[in-house]
């Protein structure tokens, strides 16, 4: 039986929305048909890329169109508004992460997808990425002991001029560095082990050259089984760093997203070869297509993203009290 073909839209067209399209124009059974933006020129220039309509609004190109799938790539504030509009009108959604500012936003777009009876991925991609699926199957064996702890670091110059104001503004982002970045860190620990948080400490600091939102924290979870991991970030000046170390009893991993992945047992790190290429925005498109056709979840639930937020929102907690927050699921 031939696949039906499923129209996309996306709703913002900033510098992650050429990854979508590029990713809708090579899967099967997906046609990009439009693209909308606030800033008309910006929508029209991608739309002249790809071959597509150009919208200013969002709502207009979701009534005019009619597509089956809307990608949200807004910022954070839009996203509830967006999605719950989008999924009102029958639209499965593929939301950038993070889902939304906050568990309440969140519980409103899972409530909005269960009435409409659309499909809901929100796209972390770090259950995507070649390297990071590898890392996961080699702690699945069990061939490196028992899981000890993990270390996560992440450094960036997160205050640099080209980065768009509203990511500074926590009334729009939902908070900094660790609103932006920290929530792939924390979905990748808790991914990779298949391990909730339990409980944490934070700490942040608010030294920014622009905006509100902090510009650097430390985070001290305890996921289930009192496994310890920790998170390291900085978007002051320094040396970029994006790494995680996976500590056993009979060896250690250092996975380097974006790079590859190393293995000691007991030595220097040697890296290990991967096989695996597919494009984490292609398999996020296979996996959303899957989930429509067959009719379940994906992979990434709406449920599992909601739960990145709820730890975030316990991160900034600690550190605004200073006190240790626990997570009951």
């Amino acid at each position: 039986m031939q696949e039906k073909e499923l129209k996309v839209a996306v709703l913002g067209a900033g510098a992650i929305a050429g990854d979508h399209f590029d990713a809708i124009r090579v899967a099967k059974g997906l046609t990009a048909c439009a693209v909308a933006d606030i800033r008309s020129e910006r929508a029209a220039e991608v739309a002249g890329i790809y071959g597509i309509k150009a919208y200013q609004d969002y709502r207009e190109m979701i009534l005019r169109e009619r597509p089956d799938i809307a990608v949200i790539a807004l910022p954070h504030f839009l996203h509830k508004e967006s999605a719950v509009f989008a999924a009102a009108n029958g639209c499965h959604l593929l939301l950038e992460k993070p889902m939304a500012l906050s568990v309440a936003e969140c519980d409103a777009i899972i409530e909005a997808g269960r009435r409409a009876d659309i499909r809901i991925l929100v796209g972390h991609t770090q259950h995507y990425i070649a390297e990071n699926i590898l890392a996961k199957s080699m702690i699945q064996s069990g061939n490196f002991g028992k899981l000890v702890m993990i270390h996560d670091a992440r450094h960036i110059n997160y205050f640099r001029d080209e980065r768009p104001l509203w990511f500074l503004e926590k009334e729009k982002a939902g908070g900094g560095i660790l609103a932006n970045l920290g929530t792939h860190s924390i979905d990748k620990i808790q991914w990779l082990t298949e391990r909730p948080v339990r409980k944490l400490n934070a700490s942040a600091s608010y030294y920014g050259s622009r905006g509100n939102v902090e510009g650097s924290g430390m985070i001290f979870m305890e996921l289930d089984g009192g496994i310890p991991a920790a998170i390291v970030q900085s978007g002051y000046l320094g040396a970029p760093r994006n790494e995680t170390e996976i500590i056993f009893t009979e060896g250690m991993l250092k996975l380097v997203t974006g790079e590859g992945l190393w293995i000691s047992r007991g030595g220097s790190y040697e890296k290990v070869e991967n096989t695996g290429n597919a494009a984490p925005f292609s398999l996020q498109y296979a996996d959303l297509q899957r989930s429509i056709l067959n009719g379940e979840d994906p992979s990434c639930t709406p449920e599992y993203a909601r739960n990145v937020i709820a730890v975030l929102e316990a991160v900034y907690r600690s550190a605004e009290t200073g006190t240790e927050q626990q997570l009951r699921w």
